[in-house]
């Protein structure tokens, strides 16, 4: 199964500030791409659009699946999104919060297969603590666990090591290696060890410069 992301145009304003404009590209299956500039320069917002959270002010955004148009409703079971502002149940332990979005979700997930992430999050011997107790870097490593539940084949990752320890950080370049061999991967950040591990990398300031659009 093969998978293909585009964007036509993409451009989005909020309060008639144009944020960017005229984003245009195309990835594949075992491609990666980093987003960088400064802050305000979009981002997070442009992931939020690839992901289908936000829509575009003008352009679009679609996945193919096998050369055909998946259908923006579903989009979402092709995708894993992971980003600092995505929230948690604190009530909840760190198991009961992957099997509430199973189900949620609709999927089917074995038991065994969310403790095998939760070790590979290096979280299984805190997994039936609730999440209200983790550390900033746990409830990150938990986000990722959230995001490979379904093996998705786009994993979108805003700020990937935000709160991380050298062991997260490890955790996590490897998830990046191992996306690439299956989908696409496509990150936000100016972390100059982040950037080193994609294959193109799209400026928003450069961006901006080009086409003359305004950033906060």
């Amino acid at each position: 199964m093969s998978i293909q992301l585009q964007a036509e145009g993409l451009a989005k304003t909020f309060n008639r500030r144009t944020i960017f404009s005229g984003i245009s590209l195309s990835l594949r299956e075992g491609e990666s791409l980093a987003v960088t500039g400064r802050n305000g320069s979009g981002k997070s917002t442009l992931l939020k659009i690839i992901s289908g959270v936000l829509s575009p002010s003008r352009g679009r955004c679609f996945l193919k699946i096998d050369d055909r148009e998946v259908p923006a409703a579903s989009s979402y079971t092709h995708l894993g999104f992971v980003s600092p502002y995505l929230q948690l149940y604190d009530e909840f332990s760190g198991i009961e919060n992957l099997e509430l979005f199973t189900r949620i979700r609709g999927h089917q997930v074995p038991r065994p297969f969310i403790e095998a992430l939760l070790e590979r999050v290096n979280l299984a011997q805190r997994s039936r603590d609730q999440v209200r107790t983790y550390s900033s870097g746990m409830k990150q490593r938990l986000k990722y666990a959230f995001a490979l539940l379904h093996n998705p084949q786009l994993l979108l990752l805003d700020e990937p090591t935000s709160n991380l320890d050298s062991e997260g950080m490890a955790t996590v370049y490897q998830i990046m290696e191992e996306q690439v061999t299956r989908g696409i991967l496509i990150i936000a950040t100016n972390d100059a060890e982040d950037l080193k591990r994609t294959d193109r990398v799209l400026d928003l300031n450069s961006l901006a410069a080009e086409k003359g659009a305004a950033t906060p």
